[in-house]
């Protein structure tokens, strides 16, 4: 047979066109298969994100709500892929709104929100790919339909995160000043012992008292009033974590800047307040003052008392220890300094007494200041200076002698422990206490 007379070789044809009409129609046909097994669909899903995020076990209602929260958000998916209806013309699930919502009243941090959105995009693009594959798509049209389908998925869980955090953060404000507005009058009103109401207290806020508390009062030194409250109430959170509380901390906003705090821990023993300080993880901007461990309504008041003394310390303007992220009632000299700072005139012309010139403001009565106060803290032990200081023996030796002259010049004879007070004033308080320049 010539090759003529050979039968015509049989040639594929032009692979089918990827019209924008067919991918969407296989995504409509998608969405349809995906519509039958919804409920298949939604059972998993909350199986998955329930599991991984546990945040609800306790409480029953929130985890029914979050489960119909979870199948109304995959429902509505289902038919933007179903019938090809814009993100633009939807609603979002009632259920997810008020799902929003009771974690906002529950302080339930917003980041567990995010997650199980991501979570169930994830989800659902492995169904969607698995649906794309059974059908042995040619290549082209395939991968056009698995980019329109992860458009779609992608713009819903966009749209419908930035919707929920929206009610999470307007309900988390209205939450949190509707209970500071509460919880500061009848806080005031529980701290005055003649007019406190410990029964009514509880009732009201659902904070025990006949437990251990930790008081500490947060403050911004920033301007921008917008959000502070919000970044405040964050940052307990983030300590009552830190601390292991047995419940959510009280807070209460005093002002736009300015929150005042209470941990609980139940009966255990008293808690570490210096860990706090070390690791409170403030933000930018955010100072602590923090009380000491108190149990019963005694102690509720005064650590709240001991965390404002620091606080008035480290509030103090121009003094050192404004600049001091954290400070506490516990450190060494702050509950004396809270006294005598108290009245600043007397115990500024006190200290200027006890430590003659060594209360000017000046660069080296400022270096013979801190020497002689690391000397004290040592144990007066010239060796134990000199490495803390990282300084020769000798040099201690000399900027000790000329530190105590200074001193007995003063024609007081003043005690050591008083000179020691007085530098610890100093490195408190600073320019307040001391001498100016002439």
């Amino acid at each position: 047979m010539t090759a003529s007379a050979l039968p015509p070789r049989h040639r594929p044809g032009p692979p089918p066109e990827t019209t924008p009409t067919l991918v969407s129609t296989m995504v409509v046909e998608i969405g349809a298969g995906l519509r039958a097994r919804e409920a298949e669909i939604s059972e998993g899903m909350t199986r998955r994100i329930l599991h991984a995020i546990d945040y609800s076990r306790a409480e029953p209602q929130l985890s029914d709500l979050r489960t119909a929260s979870i199948h109304a958000n995959i429902s509505t998916m289902v038919e933007i892929l179903a019938n090809d209806i814009p993100v633009a013309h939807l609603q979002p699930p009632l259920a997810a709104v008020e799902s929003a919502r009771r974690m906002a009243q529950r302080e339930i941090p917003s980041n567990y929100l995010v997650r199980a959105y991501h979570m169930g995009q994830n989800t659902m693009m492995r169904i969607c790919y698995d649906e794309v594959a059974q059908r042995n798509l040619p290549t082209a049209l395939g991968l056009a339909v698995l980019q329109r389908l992860t458009e779609n998925v992608y713009a819903y869980t966009d749209w419908i995160i930035e919707y929920v955090l929206e009610t999470y953060e307007t309900e988390r404000m209205r939450w949190m000043n509707a209970r500071g507005n509460v919880h500061s009058s009848t806080v005031h009103t529980l701290l005055s012992p003649r007019t406190g109401d410990p029964a009514g207290f509880e009732a009201e806020t659902g904070y025990r008292l006949d437990q251990a508390h930790l008081a500490v009062i947060l403050w911004s030194t920033g301007t921008d009033e917008v959000g502070t409250l919000a970044l405040l109430d964050s940052g307990a959170r983030t300590m009552a974590h830190i601390l292991q509380a047995d419940g959510p901390p009280l807070v209460t906003a005093i002002d736009p800047r300015t929150m005042w705090v209470w941990f609980p821990f139940g009966r255990r023993p008293a808690v570490d307040a210096d860990a706090l300080r070390a690791d409170a993880g403030l933000t930018e901007g955010v100072r602590l003052a923090v009380g000491l461990p108190g149990r019963g309504l005694d102690g509720f008041r005064r650590s709240h008392q001991q965390a404002a003394a620091a606080y008035f310390v480290a509030t103090l303007p121009g003094t050192p220890s404004s600049a001091r992220p954290a400070i506490g009632f516990g450190d060494p000299g702050v509950a004396v300094v809270s006294l005598l700072a108290k009245d600043l005139d007397s115990t500024r012309q006190w200290v200027h007494e006890v430590l003659g010139a060594l209360a000017d403001d000046t660069e080296q009565a400022a270096t013979l200041r801190d020497t002689l106060s690391t000397f004290y803290e040592t144990g007066e032990s010239h060796v134990h200076t000199a490495q803390r200081m990282t300084l020769h023996r000798n040099t201690v030796k000399y900027r000790i002698t000329k530190a105590v002259d200074a001193t007995r010049r003063t024609g007081a004879g003043q005690e050591k422990l008083d000179i020691a007070l007085a530098l610890r004033i100093c490195r408190f308080l600073g320019p307040s206490v001391l001498r100016p320049p002439s």
